[in-house]
C-alpha cells in the first residue's frame, strides 16, 4: 500500500476524530448524557435511526429522548401505561410505535437484570473471535428471543426484525457497527466513548455504506461488488493492515471523504 495513501488517511482521521465532529453527527445524541446506561440507550436509538438525512436523524433521536423526559434508562425501567401512550405518535421513516414499544420492553427486560447493554452483545462472542460476527448474530438472537425469561412472554412483531441487522442475514450491519464503534473505541478524540471492555477495538468491523464503499473502491481497498457483510469484512481486513489494533478509526476518514467532502 502506498505510503502517501496511508499518511493521507491518517491525516483525515486526525482531522475528523475530534469534538467538532460531534454536533452534526448522530453521536451527538448519546453525548447529551453522562450516565453509562443513558449513553447506551440513547446511542442505540440514534444508531438504529441512522439512515437518511443526518439532520433528520438527530432531530428524531432528540425528540424520542425528550419523550422519555431525557432520562432514557429511568424511562425504560419504570415507565407506566401513560408514559407509553406518549410514544404512540412517534415515527421515524419505517420505524413506528410498534417497533418502539417492542424496543422499550426489550430494554426493560435487559436492564432489569443487567447494568450494561454490553452483556447483550457478548452473548454470541467467543474468546478467539477475530471480529464481531458472533457478537452481532448473538445480539440479534438475544433481542428477539433470549432476552425474555419465558418464551411466550411477548409477541414479537415480524416488522421489527428489520431494524436489527445481523451478519447471518447478509447485512453490512452498518448502524450496529457504528454503535459498537461508539461504545468500544477509546475516547481518544472525544467522539467515541470507550465504555465497553469485553470487545476489543481490534475486533470491530467498519460501518460500510454506499459512500464509504465508493471511497474504499477508489483507493483499491475494496473489490467485492456486493455490499454485504463480506464486503465489510474485506474492507476491515485492509484497514487492519494500516492499524491492527484499531482499524475502525479509519471510519472517520472514509465516512468524511464520502459524505462530508463528497470525494
Amino acid at each position: 500500500m502506498k505510503k502517501n495513501l496511508i499518511e493521507f488517511l491518517n491525516r483525515k482521521v486526525e482531522e475528523y476524530n475530534r469534538p467538532s465532529f460531534i454536533e452534526a453527527d448522530p453521536v451527538c445524541i448519546p453525548h447529551l448524557f453522562t450516565a453509562r446506561a443513558d449513553i447506551e440507550i440513547a446511542g442505540l436509538f440514534a444508531a438504529v435511526f441512522a439512515w437518511g438525512n443526518r439532520t433528520t436523524i438527530i432531530a428524531k433521536s432528540r425528540e424520542l429522548m425528550q419523550r422519555m423526559d431525557m432520562r432514557p434508562h429511568e424511562f425504560v425501567l419504570h415507565h407506566g401505561a401513560d408514559d407509553l401512550r406518549g410514544l404512540l405518535s412517534f415515527k421515524h421513516r419505517t420505524f413506528t410505535a410498534t417497533d418502539l414499544l417492542y424496543f422499550v420492553e426489550v430494554l426493560k427486560q435487559h436492564y432489569s437484570r443487567h447494568d450494561s447493554l454490553e452483556t447483550a452483545f457478548l452473548t454470541g462472542m467467543g474468546n478467539r473471535d477475530k471480529d464481531t460476527t458472533g457478537s452481532l448474530n448473538g445480539f440479534y438472537s438475544y433481542f428477539f428471543g433470549a432476552v425474555w425469561e419465558k418464551a411466550d412472554a411477548i409477541e414479537i412483531p415480524a416488522r421489527t426484525r428489520k431494524h436489527i441487522a445481523a451478519p447471518f442475514r447478509g447485512s453490512t450491519c452498518k448502524r450496529l457497527n457504528m454503535y459498537l464503534r461508539w461504545m468500544v473505541r477509546p475516547a481518544d478524540g472525544g467522539v467515541d466513548f470507550g465504555l465497553w471492555k469485553g470487545i476489543s477495538p481490534a475486533q470491530l468491523v467498519i460501518p460500510i455504506d454506499l459512500h464509504v464503499a465508493r471511497v474504499a473502491r477508489r483507493f483499491g481497498l475494496l473489490h467485492r461488488e456486493a455490499l454485504d457483510w463480506q464486503a465489510a469484512l474485506e474492507l476491515t481486513a485492509w484497514l487492519r493492515r494500516l492499524d491492527p489494533t484499531d482499524p475502525v478509526k479509519y471510519d472517520y476518514a472514509l465516512f468524511a471523504l464520502g459524505v462530508i467532502e463528497k470525494f
